[in-house]
């Protein structure tokens, strides 16, 4: 016999139950009799995973503060799905960097911006990365003056299909509304609490026009080093260097004064790597420092077909820079390009997308004999377009489900694209409305905010072990504790009905309550509702969610009886239980 924990529509009982062991989740139930040995609360940390190793630096132990709670309602409907919870199994600490967002050139000084400042802090992404995605490689951190370029830059880019298009550069002094300084970076990192981790202008080695351009551009980013004065320990060298989308992709080699070819390989980014990390780290050296240098990675087998850059990139990249490199980069925006996804396509790549991508690189550095590295997945997002998915509360599903696979799959870092952006008919990524979507105010939280916000308020210190046991293939948990000595879950429904939980946490010594949030979409919209409610609570404009989040109550509910938690369709649950 051994005692359960359930958990069913906002209550918890516990109750003697006969059940079979299962050979991957060890017995032991909540509150176990006296003298009881397989039930003691012993949890072990696993050694840190070489895919996150420094990273985790940045662990704290995260407390859980008890809430003020309404009572929540019972259900007496029999249980369709349960979720066993090993606390004592611990599979990852959680480390702080998986929450983090993007910011980019194009969103305004919004340091000036006190709302978006509070909501940006309250989401607490813990780091940002900077200056802006593909941007990023013809950013002159250290220029001030739009309307002149370095001498040694070019006036026209030479695109993949070789034609040209003017280069006109982003500058870090330039303090026009509407871009974002370096120095109002930095003041948005000190302003929400935040690290950061920057993307150095790579592109510039490619098509700069000095007699030795590499050197100069990585002269360039070392002096960045020097300014930043130790606030950044994470640098990455190029965004996406191996696309033919990005600046110095395809050179114009008649202006080439060191024998670059006129298309990148992987091979030439590797070695251009080692003179990047040489520069970069030197300046570290020189002010006391210390940095890491990330390398790009494509993220997946090349496609059928890919061009070359892409067909070698990784296999070029590792023999040339496997030293140099501290940590790897990938990007991925999951779903398929310029598409639109149904709700089902959306989710279902939330969890195989960050599984499948680490086990490539993993593999990729196997099997060029690389020792394992750090990796950090510094843009993702879906790309899902035309029926407004990226604005709808099925992103902040996707999101849900999202941050719990990158920690189980033990990510070192994760930044979402991206704070704020363009409505363009509902196909914004940002997070925040920058001022152009109808019916909202400016700098509104979109839903993707508030999943992602509960998720890390009611998410532990560690990742523990759960095994869902369920009559559907649309329930998902990612369970937690926290060092205070709670534990708790975050459960997702992504089916069309209700779903009735029960939940057993084993080793756990409960407490009398347990605390959660329900969050779902709206009616507006078919199947992507721009709205989300939480506890019941929606927003007061036409997208969004309740700008008085952070004064809802959660539910509670007491070990009195037999208690249910209900999952409604396209929900996602946020609970935690206390401890005794």
């Amino acid at each position: 016999m051994k005692r359960r924990l359930i958990v069913v529509a906002g209550y918890l009982l516990l109750i003697s139950s006969a059940c079979k062991k299962s050979n991957d989740a060890p017995g032991g139930g909540v509150n176990p009799p006296a003298g009881g040995t397989d039930s003691t609360y012993a949890p072990v940390d696993p050694e840190t995973a070489a895919t996150i190793d420094f990273f985790s630096n940045s662990w704290k132990a995260k407390n859980f503060t008890i809430p003020e709670a309404v009572d929540g309602t019972p259900s007496t409907a029999s249980p369709t799905d349960s979720i066993i919870i090993d606390v004592n199994k611990v599979l990852q600490k959680v480390v702080p960097y998986v929450y983090g967002n993007n910011s980019n050139l194009w969103m305004g000084q919004i340091v000036t911006q006190p709302s978006l400042m509070q909501y940006i802090k309250d989401l607490s992404p813990n780091i940002i990365r900077a200056p802006a995605g593909s941007v990023s490689d013809i950013y002159f951190w250290n220029g001030t003056d739009v309307s002149h370029a370095p001498a040694d830059v070019p006036p026209t880019l030479v695109n993949a299909d070789g034609s040209t298009s003017k280069l006109d550069p982003w500058y870090g002094g330039n303090n026009a509304d509407w871009t974002f300084s370096l120095n109002n970076y930095y003041s948005l990192l000190a302003q929400t609490n935040s690290t950061g981790i920057i993307t150095v202008n790579y592109g510039y080695a490619r098509y700069g026009t000095s007699d030795n351009p590499v050197a100069a551009a990585a002269h360039l980013a070392a002096d960045w080093v020097r300014y930043d004065n130790g606030r950044t320990k994470f640098w990455e060298i190029g965004n996406e260097s191996y696309g033919n989308w990005e600046a110095g992709y395809r050179i114009d080699v008649s202006k080439n004064k060191d024998g670059q070819p006129e298309y990148i390989t992987g091979a030439l980014y590797g070695q251009h790597v080692n003179v990047f990390a040489d520069s970069m780290k030197a300046a570290a050296k020189e002010i006391g420092a210390t940095i890491y240098i990330g390398a790009t990675l494509y993220q997946e087998m090349p496609y059928q077909g890919a061009y070359a850059s892409i067909v070698n990139w990784n296999q070029s990249v590792l023999a040339n820079a496997a030293n140099a490199a501290d940590y790897f980069i990938v990007h991925n925006y999951f779903t398929a390009y310029n598409t639109n996804s149904a709700v089902n396509d959306i989710l279902s790549t939330a969890q195989s997308v960050p599984t499948t991508m680490m086990a490539y690189i993993k593999s990729q550095l196997s099997a060029a004999g690389v020792a394992q590295k750090p990796v950090a997945l510094t843009e993702w997002n879906t790309q899902a377009v035309g029926s407004k998915q990226n604005t709808s509360y099925v992103a902040g599903v996707h999101a849900a489900l999202t941050l719990g696979s990158i920690i189980k799959n033990g990510y070192g870092e994760a930044s979402r694209w991206d704070l704020a952006n363009g409505y363009a008919k509902g196909d914004d990524m940002g997070m925040f409305n920058i001022g152009d979507e109808p019916g909202a105010p400016q700098w509104n939280p979109r839903p993707a905010f508030y999943y992602m916000y509960y998720f890390q308020k009611y998410f532990g210190d560690r990742m523990v072990y759960d095994t869902v046991h369920s009559g559907s293939a649309g329930v998902t948990a990612y369970a937690s504790t926290f060092s205070s000595g709670q534990a708790g879950a975050v459960i997702i429904n992504t089916g069309q009905y209700n779903r009735i939980v029960s939940i057993d946490f084993q080793h756990f010594p409960a407490g009398s309550k347990y605390y959660w949030y329900v969050l779902t979409g709206g009616s507006d919209n078919g199947s992507f509702s721009s709205q989300v409610y939480v506890n019941g609570t929606g927003p007061s404009t036409a997208t969004g969610g309740p700008l008085n989040y952070g004064s809802i109550k959660p539910y509670s509910a007491a070990l009195n009886g037999t208690i249910k938690l209900t999952l409604p369709p396209m929900s996602v649950i946020y609970l935690v239980a206390d401890k005794k």
